[in-house]
Formats: C-alpha cells, sequence, structure tokens
C-alpha cells in the first residue's frame, strides 16, 4: 500500500490549483517570482513572460479555470471507489500524456531552441514558450504521472482483495 493515496494527491493537487487560481487573479506576479519558475526557467533557457507583472483579464480567466478544474478534481475525489479508480484511471494517462507534450513544446520550440529555426514566423503559440507555462505544465505531468503509479498500484491490491474475498466465500459454501 503506498504511504500517500491516490485521492490524496488529487486533493493536494486541486488545493494547488486553487491557490494558483488565486494568485492568477489577485497577484500574477508572485507566481513569476517563484524560485522554483525562475531556476527551470532559467535553467531551461525560457523567457520570463511580460503579462504576469500586473492583474489582466487573461490571467483572471486563466484563474477561474484552474479553479473550476480544481472543484471539478475536489468533487470527483469523492466518488464510490470503484468509481474512483475508473474515472482517475481514464484520467490520468490522458493528463500526463497533455502536460508531457506541453512540457515537450514549451522546450523544444523556445527562441533558439532545438526545433524552431531561424525561419520561424511568429505565431499566438509562441506564447506557451515561456517559464511560467514550463513550470506549470512539468509539475503538472510529474504530479499526474506519480498518480497513475499510485492508482494502479491501488487497484492491484482492490483485485487481490476481492480475490481473497471470492475464495473465502467459496470455502464457506
Amino acid at each position: 500500500m503506498a504511504i500517500i493515496t491516490s485521492s490524496g494527491i488529487i486533493r493536494a493537487l486541486s488545493l494547488f490549483h486553487l491557490s494558483l487560481s488565486y494568485f492568477l487573479i489577485t497577484s500574477p506576479s508572485t507566481i513569476v517570482n517563484q524560485s522554483l519558475v525562475f531556476i527551470l526557467g532559467a535553467a531551461m533557457r525560457l523567457p520570463t513572460p511580460s503579462a504576469f507583472s500586473v492583474a489582466s483579464a487573461s490571467t483572471a480567466l486563466a484563474g477561474l479555470i484552474l479553479a473550476l478544474l480544481a472543484l471539478a478534481d475536489l468533487t470527483a475525489c469523492s466518488s464510490p471507489d470503484e468509481i474512483f479508480s475508473y474515472y482517475w484511471g481514464s484520467q490520468a494517462p490522458i493528463r500526463c500524456t497533455f502536460f508531457f507534450a506541453l512540457t515537450g513544446y514549451a522546450y523544444a520550440f523556445k527562441p533558439q531552441g532545438p526545433i524552431r529555426g531561424a525561419l520561424h514566423q511568429a505565431s499566438p503559440w509562441d506564447n506557451l514558450n515561456t517559464s511560467v507555462v514550463f513550470t506549470w505544465s512539468f509539475l503538472e505531468m510529474i504530479s499526474w504521472f506519480w498518480i497513475f503509479i499510485t492508482l494502479r498500484e491501488e487497484r492491484r491490491e482492490l483485485v487481490m482483495r476481492k480475490a481473497e474475498r471470492k475464495r473465502a466465500e467459496e470455502n464457506m459454501l
């Protein structure tokens, strides 16, 4: 049995989303000034976004979307074990893959990145190549992979408990 359950990790991640949404709405510069964002951004040579210096309609919308995601995830965590296992067993690999792709994109297509060439024309997708997006997607990817691994372990234990109950019932007959 895992020390921290998948439900606990999902709840902690949801609370992280709520905290992040609060700061996106009230003071987005707090996020940019975090040491983890600075260290990962500098290590990957990613630019720091200037749009996060003051609160704007874009950061408020992002904060509201994160708050909605957090509340939906907290609600889904309160479902029964079998539904919980089925729902999160399908959500975790999808979210992990999505954030893996986003992390890879933020790194690979950064200015002077390994894929982005000299003939690159500016596009709206260039806004994803920042230290904030990279750090957020990297932390999400790690968290969802941890949840996926923990869910697999919990599912295996659930199947073993069901098999033991079935054997015990058969022995009683």
